[in-house]
């Protein structure tokens, strides 16, 4: 009984493994990659852009996504031609599939983040149903245990 308690506190506080559905996170994750998520480190310390998450759906919250944060607070974030631009700058270093889509720019405000899939194409992400609440993340992603051919530590 306490090794049952121990394990539901650890899986609701602590860490909580999570499959990807999909690939919208495609090269980094692919669907039916098992990872496993830290759900600790936000509450200690502040999202970084690059940061691969899980969050809570906005428009739906019991499902849960995979995405990149690519914009924190105060991040002047834009489009141009399928180019991800932060801030002013290019900032397409994460190995993503680029699109070719523009964007206005926007200024993420305090307490939320822009998201988007590393699969531009194919992604649903804050360009459709927009700026993510801090409320709604998960957690950090940091390590892919299955299948163990591509077992890494992010």
């Amino acid at each position: 009984m306490i090794g049952a308690l121990l394990m539901v506190t650890v899986h609701m506080f602590v860490i909580q493994v999570s499959i990807v559905r999909g690939n919208s996170m495609e090269p980094a994750l692919h669907d039916g990659d098992r990872l496993v998520v830290d759900r600790v480190t936000y509450n200690l310390s502040n999202v970084g852009r690059g940061d691969v998450v899980v969050l809570r759906y906005p428009r739906n919250p019991d499902i849960d996504f995979v995405k990149r944060v690519v914009g924190v607070p105060g991040d002047h974030i834009a489009m141009r031609a399928g180019v991800l631009l932060v801030n002013g700058k290019v900032s397409d270093d994460y190995g993503c599939i680029p699109d070719r889509e523009n964007m206005d720019e926007l200024v993420v405000p305090a307490h939320e983040f822009f998201v988007m899939g590393d699969n531009r194409p194919i992604s649903c992400d804050s360009r459709e149903f927009g700026l993510v609440a801090e409320h709604l993340l998960k957690g950090r992603v940091r390590a892919r245990f299955w299948p163990l051919s591509t077992a890494s530590v992010f």
